[in-house]
């Protein structure tokens, strides 16, 4: 269908049909739009129709069993669905200041588990009033149109917005269970042969995370690393350094857990495990092998939520914990990032 007209039509058209469009644009499906949105399927269809009529040509074109998008669809829905997600947080935000105050957080799994939620009673016995949302997700969700207030990022300096504190830097060091180290101890690198050695899966996939593996940390400390294949395929093995066992975890909090439980000697982000080596859950049997590492802990803040009472004390609260933790590992920020520290 081609809608013409010796005048084109310039006057706003109404928004109210592009909840029905988007809809069908998403589902490709008049009828579970429809469902989605609770109306009848000839409602959702009138919709569509009145705006094709408003933009003056066709949205979609209708087969027997399938809808699919024009030309002019697609240009439409990349347009009505950033607007009608930017609306949907609005109406979010403003319900949410209408009723109980409330701070939204996104951040890592590992992260949340490991440094933010054990920290988390002592903010809300000082804020009863405050409830918290953690959205634990690893992709990078858009502050600017999410209802999400706070992010924290794990990323190297470069990869991050002005106007991000820096909370803390990280070091990578080999831990273990007290009781394991009991039966082999770890006095050398040597050692490190006599037991399992746990690290992340995938990090040698990614650019930046191959910092978190013990290649590279045996490249820093130990023997030159041998150009024959490993067990894994694609991984190079040190030439002198063949352990009992590898294991591999996606997850940070998968890697620490096993190496509490005795499993075998973690790679660990230094920052994430400072309260198990404080209480001596866990022991750095190689404490001069510290490995600094490119990444960085960041606190963004989204700017609509910058000003609400509720998001600052949670921020100032965050970063007097990130100011302790950075007194427990040592940290000594770049000169390239200390303007962007608390």
């Amino acid at each position: 269908m081609q809608l013409t007209s010796s005048h084109p039509r310039t006057r706003p058209i109404a928004a109210g049909h592009l909840r029905a469009f988007e809809a069908v644009a998403r589902h490709l499906n008049f009828r579970a739009a429809a469902e989605e949105l609770s109306l009848t399927q000839s409602a959702v269809s009138r919709q569509i129709q009145a705006l094709e009529d408003e933009v003056g040509t066709a949205l979609f074109l209708r087969h027997t069993r399938a809808v699919e998008l024009t030309s002019a669809g697609s240009q439409l829905l990349r347009a009505a669905a950033s607007a009608l997600e930017r609306i949907d947080a609005s109406v979010r935000q403003i319900r949410q200041s209408a009723g109980r105050k409330s701070v939204a957080i996104t951040t890592w799994a590992s992260f949340a588990s490991m440094w933010l939620i054990p920290r988390l009673e002592a903010f809300q016995r000082d804020h009863p009033d405050i409830d918290i949302r953690i959205d634990a997700t690893d992709n990078a969700v858009d502050l600017a149109t999410s209802d999400v207030d706070l992010a924290l990022r794990y990323a190297v300096p470069q990869g991050i917005p002005a106007g991000a504190h820096r909370l803390f830097g990280e070091q990578l060091t080999p831990v273990a269970s007290p009781w394991l180290l009991k039966t082999h101890p770890i006095r050398s690198i040597e050692d490190l042969s006599k037991c399992a050695l746990i690290e992340a899966g995938d990090a040698h996939r990614t650019r930046h995370l191959e910092w978190l593996t013990w290649q590279r940390w045996l490249d820093t400390f130990g023997e030159a690393p041998a150009s024959t294949t490993g067990k894994r395929g694609s991984r190079s093995t040190p030439a002198k350094l063949s352990p009992q066992r590898w294991m591999y975890f996606n997850y940070a909090n998968q890697i620490v857990q096993a190496a509490l439980t005795g499993q075998g000697v973690a790679l660990a982000r230094l920052p994430l495990v400072a309260e198990s080596l404080a209480s001596g859950a866990l022991v750095e049997p190689l404490p001069h092998t510290r490995l600094d590492s490119p990444l960085v802990y960041w606190l963004m803040v989204a700017p609509r939520s910058a000003q609400r009472p509720e998001v600052k004390a949670f921020c100032d609260w965050l970063l007097l914990q990130a100011a302790a933790t950075r007194e427990a590992i040592g940290d000594i920020p770049d000169p390239d990032t200390i303007d962007q520290m608390d």
